[in-house]
């Protein structure tokens, strides 16, 4: 009998968002009016992370080993980022966004990890309506490829299950 962890998603609301461009400014934006909160934005730029931090009304930081280590999910949108995020967090929930990249980058490096896609293509100047929006999702564990449905799902009705070769595919 496999026993499922219980998930209260009150306890899964607390985002850093790894990055600062297109994807990181309209999910940070919709999370956070569906109720997530956005505790921290990193960015290796200055402006970039100040432009979109003071959208949010939230700390930010260039600096990875500045990266809050209180988040339950951090969602990666910057590639050379991805792996080095995870030091000093091992509890919490990695994420990243792209399509093409495989979940198992984090093999190794984060216990609890997966992908949340949102097939769009962002724009900061176009206004997006996330629920004609997909998102494909995936995760090594049960209980946390919940957690990603319930975050795509705040956004969109449009919500599926993805391995990495099918998002491949995409």
């Amino acid at each position: 009998e496999k026993r499922f962890k219980s998930i209260n998603m009150a306890e899964n609301k607390r985002i850093v968002l790894v990055g600062a461009g297109n994807v990181a400014t309209h999910l940070g934006m919709a999370w956070q009016k569906a109720g997530y909160e956005i505790v921290q934005v990193y960015s290796r730029t200055s402006d970039s992370a100040l432009e979109l931090a003071d959208r949010l009304g939230v700390g930010y930081t260039t600096l990875l080993e500045e990266i809050c280590n209180d988040a339950d999910v951090y969602v990666v949108m910057v590639k050379d980022a991805v792996l080095q995020v995870v030091k000093g967090r091992e509890d919490a929930l990695f994420v990243h966004t792209a399509g093409s990249m495989p979940m198992s980058v984090w093999e190794g490096h984060a216990l609890r990890h997966g992908v949340l896609y949102p097939m769009q293509t962002f724009s900061k100047a176009r206004e997006v309506d996330f629920a004609s929006v997909s998102f494909f999702v995936e995760a090594n564990g049960d209980s946390d490829l919940m957690i990603l449905k319930n975050m795509a799902s705040t956004l969109s009705p449009k919500v599926y299950e993805a391995t990495s070769v099918q998002r491949t595919s995409l």
